[in-house]
C-alpha cells in the first residue's frame, strides 16, 4: 500500500465532516478555495507550470463497505473507488478520493472508469450538466500538519459521484494573495520568455 495511501486515507476516513454554513472561516483565500463549485483541477493548473496526476489505486468496492454516510450521498450502491495524488510541478498538492457508482459509469460516462492518470474534474466540468452540492469541510492534524479537507457531491447528467479532498501542506490552498500573485507573475513571465518553436518551412 502506498504510504500515501495509509496516512491520508486514514486522516479522511476519521474526519469530522461538518456543513460549510458551520465551519466559519476567516480567510477568505483559503475560502475561496474550499468552496470552489467548478474543476478544482483546472484552478491548480494556473498555479504550475506541470499540472499532474498520480494514480494510486482503482478498485471495486461493495456498498456494503461503504460507511454509513457515503450510503446518505450515494445510496446502497457498488462503487468503484478512485484514489490520486495531485501534483503541482511534481509536489503533492491534494490527496482525492472518488467514490463512482457503478449506474454513474453508463452511456456517455462509461470513460469515467478509464481516465488513468487524467483529470477527473477536466472530465465531468466538461459536460454542462455538471455541478457539484451537498459539500462538507473538516479540519485535520495529520503528521503534526494542520489541514483543511472537502467532500462534496458531483453530478453529471444526473448521475452523482462523491469526492473528497485532502489539501496538502505545500499547495496553494494555504499561501496568502501576495505569494500566489508573485509566483503567478513568474510563472507567466517564464512562459512569455521560452523561445516559439516551429517546424522548418514555417
Amino acid at each position: 500500500m502506498s504510504k500515501f495511501k495509509q496516512i491520508y486515507q486514514s486522516a479522511l476516513d476519521n474526519a469530522d465532516w461538518q456543513l460549510t454554513e458551520n465551519i466559519h472561516l476567516n480567510q477568505p483565500q483559503l475560502q475561496s478555495w474550499l468552496q470552489e463549485n467548478g474543476s478544482l483541477s483546472r484552478r491548480f493548473a494556473r498555479y504550475c507550470h506541470q499540472f499532474s496526476v498520480l494514480l494510486l489505486a482503482q478498485e471495486p468496492i461493495k456498498a456494503s463497505s461503504l460507511q454509513p454516510d457515503e450510503q446518505a450521498m450515494l445510496g446502497p450502491v457498488d462503487c468503484l473507488e478512485r484514489i490520486v495524488l495531485l501534483h503541482g510541478d511534481g509536489v503533492p498538492w491534494v490527496f482525492g478520493r472518488t467514490l463512482i457508482p457503478v449506474p454513474t459509469m453508463t452511456g456517455e460516462e462509461q470513460d469515467i472508469a478509464r481516465l488513468g492518470e487524467s483529470p477527473l474534474g477536466y472530465r465531468v466540468f466538461t459536460d454542462q450538466s455538471a455541478r457539484r452540492d451537498a459539500l462538507q469541510l473538516a479540519r485535520l492534524t495529520v503528521n503534526d500538519d494542520v489541514l483543511w479537507a472537502r467532500r462534496s457531491r458531483l453530478w453529471v447528467k444526473e448521475k452523482p459521484m462523491l469526492v473528497a479532498e485532502l489539501f496538502l501542506a505545500p499547495a496553494p490552498v494555504y499561501q496568502d494573495n501576495s505569494a500566489i500573485q508573485r509566483h503567478i507573475t513568474g510563472v507567466i513571465g517564464q512562459r512569455e520568455s521560452r523561445p516559439l518553436r516551429t517546424k522548418v518551412g514555417e
